[in-house]
């Protein structure tokens, strides 16, 4: 049987300033991650989305990111390892306080933007990030780039971790994300994003914008919710996946696969 789980950040908007169609998405992927306030998102904003995941029965995961609210938390940032731990479970924590009171757990935790691409070639960083989940809770799941030095510092300190690929976004031939900047590294269309995503779930491997494979087992596709044809580019994602015999799972049912 093949088995797939698609997430989406969710829980971007901000006061009054709204990011993308959060209601729209959580009828279509099985996890959601949620911005926890610094690059993202509000205490009305998490809550809310909180609630909207619930009442679908869609697991919901903890997406920190640097404090960064200007820059939607995709600039880069140096900061030391302790203030990285402090970091994640300054924001973790929050989410998880929230989630108790509404009679949920948060199953994951997903580092966003640049912190997250630093975090795939910088192993000191992504082992900051893997202590601070592990000492919130050493059950949480890291979901994390495949082929990225976060999921192997994930799994070198006995932290649960299903490797993501993303539907919209291309990839360098050392598996690293074609920057936002270069032409053509984000897909916008749904057919072209589906066909991406089926070569590599197809190859068993990351197929990199030339070709190039590198071998890994994906347990989770994500498609980024701030883009104005996310919603379009999700269902049609879902429907194509489907319709090629895959079943679509939660985030835990992903561990025992």
């Amino acid at each position: 049987m093949k088995t797939i789980n698609l997430n989406a950040d969710l829980g971007e908007s901000f006061g009054h300033w709204s990011m993308g169609d959060d209601s729209a998405m959580l009828d279509i992927v099985g996890s959601a991650n949620i911005a926890c306030g610094f690059h993202a998102g509000d205490p009305m904003v998490m809550r809310a989305t909180l609630l909207a995941a619930k009442a679908r029965g869609v697991s919901v995961g903890a997406h920190p990111g640097y404090a960064d609210l200007q820059g939607f938390g995709r600039r880069p940032q140096a900061l030391s390892a302790a203030e990285v731990e402090a970091l994640l479970i300054y924001q973790v924590g929050a989410l998880q306080g929230m989630a108790v009171s509404e009679g949920m757990a948060v199953t994951h935790v997903k580092p966003h933007g640049a912190l997250n691409n630093q975090a795939c070639a910088d192993r000191p960083l992504a082992e900051a990030i893997v202590r601070a989940v592990k000492a919130l809770d050493p059950t949480l799941i890291l979901l994390a780039p495949a082929c990225s030095q976060l999921a192997q510092a994930g799994r070198a300190a006995g932290l649960p971790v299903v490797d993501e690929i993303f539907a919209d976004r291309r990839y360098q031939d050392d598996g690293q994300l074609v920057p936002r900047s270069q032409p053509g590294a984000v897909i916008h269309d749904p057919g072209q994003a589906l066909i991406h995503v089926r070569a590599m779930l197809d190859a068993g491997a990351l197929v990199s914008a030339s070709g190039h494979h590198i071998p890994v087992q994906a347990g989770s596709i994500c498609i980024h919710g701030d883009s104005p044809d996310a919603v379009a580019l999700a269902r049609h994602l879902r429907d194509g996946l489907v319709t090629s015999g895959y079943t679509l799972a939660p985030l835990t049912a992903m561990l025992t696969i």
